[in-house]
Order: C-alpha cells, then structure tokens, then sequence
C-alpha cells in the first residue's frame, strides 16, 4: 500500500491509500477522473540539522590547520545553521563571541560579557592583573630584584 496524492481535472486535491496496481478513484468532489501529482514532500535519506556555532572548530587546530575544504565546508554548515536559525529563532543560541576558547576556558568557552572565573587553586601565584610576567617590574616573590619569567 502507498499514499499517491491525486488532482481532478478541476482543480481539487485529496490523498488516498491504495496498491500501486490499483486504478485510481474519480474525484470525491466532483466525479471527474484523477491523474498522480508529484507529492509536495518525500521521504528519503536523514534529515541533518547543523551544529549550533559552540559545537563548531574554534580553534586553528580544530580546523585542521585551516585546511581550505575543510574550512569552506564549515563555513557552508555554518551558513546552513545561520539560515535555520532565521526560520526557527528558538534554535539560536548565545551569539555574543566567544573571547576564549583554549586553555581551561576549552570545556565552557568564555564569551564577551560574562564574568571572569575564579581562579582555579595552583593557578598561578595568587596576583591577578591581565597579562604576563615578562614586564620588568617585581611582584613581591622575596628576590629583593627584578626580574623577568616566561611562565
């Protein structure tokens, strides 16, 4: 048994159930005689929903090394995502970007806005200012000096 969507000489549209080898029904309407329409849908294959952008590459590496189809391929998935979203504004995620990714921020990447973690214990030495030891001046470790460390 299959579903044949069917149309009259007229105009109207009905589905029926029926063998393949059975003749088609006249119009339940008007009487007329009914030929086959292509169906406005069809089952085939799987349905595949892009990623949303925080299951995407965020890193060179992820990328594997920017190779070029990958990347086009990505981009392409992206724009898919990007264009479901539109459709389905429920699906849309967190769009503000994400300001970092590797490291421990790697498990829940870091987006514009949010509010900086603690700092996990044995990370670091316990002083905070945004950037690396390689700046000239002290930091209190007891040496009496400055110095530099590339940590």
């Amino acid at each position: 048994m299959a579903i044949y969507e069917l149309a009259c000489e007229t105009g109207h549209r009905f589905e029926v159930i029926q063998s393949f080898t059975a003749p088609l029904p006249s119009c339940p309407e008007c009487g007329t005689a009914t030929r086959k329409i292509p169906s406005s849908f069809a089952l085939g294959g799987t349905a595949t929903v892009p990623p949303p952008p925080e299951r995407m590459p965020q890193t060179w590496k992820g990328t594997y090394r920017g190779d070029r189809d990958y990347v086009t391929a990505m981009r392409r998935t992206a724009e898919s995502r990007q264009k479901l979203e539109e459709r389905y504004p429920e699906l849309a995620g967190d769009r503000r970007p994400i300001v970092a990714h590797e490291g421990r921020y790697e498990a829940a990447p870091l987006r514009a806005g949010d509010a900086l973690p603690a700092p996990s214990e044995g990370a670091g030495h316990g002083h905070a200012h945004g950037h690396g030891h390689a700046h000239g001046h002290g930091h209190g470790h007891g040496h009496g000096h400055s110095h530099q460390q590339g940590h």
